[in-house]
């Protein structure tokens, strides 16, 4: 249990840092896009490192395509299926597991 709630906060700080990393483009006036262009294959290679699955895979797509879209550096991808994954997700399987 407790190596499950290690991973927990290790993934959530480590999706709140790539957030910022995607979102610092903006403070880059001019080749901020040009970043972007750099950083969307490697938030999907590491979306699909940190979520297993057809659900990371998807995850990195989303990511991916969330970073090529020009002003849309500011939704936290990461941050969010960080939410689906533990908070969502989570407590779906606490519910079958309580019942069997």
């Amino acid at each position: 249990m407790t190596n499950t709630k290690n991973n927990k906060y290790k993934d959530l700080f480590l999706g709140l840092l790539f957030d910022a990393i995607g979102m610092l483009s903006f403070s880059v006036i001019g080749i901020g896009e040009f970043t972007d262009v750099v950083w969307a294959p490697v938030s999907y290679w590491l979306m699909t490192r940190m979520y297993k699955g057809t659900a990371g895979k998807a995850a990195g797509m989303v990511s991916f395509v969330e970073e090529l879209i020009p002003g849309t550096d500011f939704i936290p991808s990461f941050t969010l299926m960080w939410l689906y994954t533990y908070v969502i997700s989570g407590s779906k399987l606490d519910k079958v597991i309580t019942k069997k």
